[in-house]
């Protein structure tokens, strides 16, 4: 039989049994809530999203989403130290819309990018991360400066390994290890600048979404039109979208394409 919305919270309530969590079931939304009954921390689930896998992939959707919930929770429930933990803080891009303050109210630590992005800090946990707040900065006595120092350090140790195609005469380089932080490489200024050296036209930039970092040496005009599409499709992919736009770099800056399409004469 077909899964349903209904069968999928059953399902659920009965594999997340936790006397110290409660669960609901918005019908008018369709999703499903869980968290903890003494903080109220938790997570709301889009039941069609999950069917949707569900009919693709079978028991094991439910079973990763069991696991991703479980260990959501979890990070929810314990406090965290900063200090002692340096080598485990990394920056995270995200795009300009993405919340700047949790659900209960706390105030996510983070710095401007460009007009499309905004840095924020992330204490990795092995399987997962939590987004560093301000809250756990004051505790500690850090400072913005500091943490987005330590996080710019730990991203120029990651490794810059990528894939390689060549495009209607366009060099295509893709960063996607799948270690949580291939678009936070954008952030290590001496990785652009060796791909600009290394570049025969223009050095255009994307993160479509969090789990991929595209270069792109631009020599003709169809460049611009097959990283667009590129984007695209790799925005509406994403489990964590960022942007569809990408940047050219130059001069240590991230201008938007579709500005400098418009305004910016073509080299020869």
């Amino acid at each position: 039989m077909a899964m349903t919305s209904i069968k999928l919270k059953r399902i659920l309530d009965e594999r997340l049994l936790n006397e110290n969590y409660r669960t609901s079931y918005n019908r008018s939304e369709d999703t499903y809530r869980i968290e903890w009954k003494e903080s109220k921390q938790g997570m709301t689930i889009k039941l069609p999203s999950v069917i949707a896998k569900y009919n693709q992939r079978g028991e094991r959707a439910i079973d990763e989403l069991e696991d991703h919930i479980a260990e959501a929770l979890r990070i929810m429930n314990q406090n965290y130290q900063l200090t002692g933990m340096e080598k485990n803080i990394y920056p995270v891009i995200r795009a300009t819309s993405f919340p700047t303050e949790t659900n209960l109210g706390a105030k996510l630590a983070y710095k401007d990018h460009t007009a499309e992005t905004r840095v924020f800090y992330a204490l990795d946990l092995g399987k997962s991360y939590r987004l560093i707040d301000q809250s756990m900065l004051e505790k500690e006595a850090w400072t913005l400066n500091r943490i987005d120092e330590i996080a710019a350090f730990n991203v120029r140790s990651l490794s810059n390994e990528y894939k390689q195609d060549t495009v209607a005469g366009n060099e295509f380089y893709f960063v996607a290890t799948q270690d949580g932080y291939d678009a936070s490489r954008i952030l290590n200024e001496a990785f652009l600048e060796e791909m600009l050296a290394n570049a025969k036209g223009e050095l255009a930039v994307a993160v479509p979404h969090q789990d991929v970092l595209i270069f792109a040496d631009i020599q003709n005009k169809t460049g611009y039109d097959v990283l667009a599409q590129m984007t695209m499709q790799f925005f509406a992919e994403g489990r964590i979208p960022i942007t569809s736009l990408s940047f050219i770099y130059e001069d240590k800056k991230l201008e938007p394409v579709f500005i400098l399409a418009k305004n910016k004469p073509r080299k020869k």
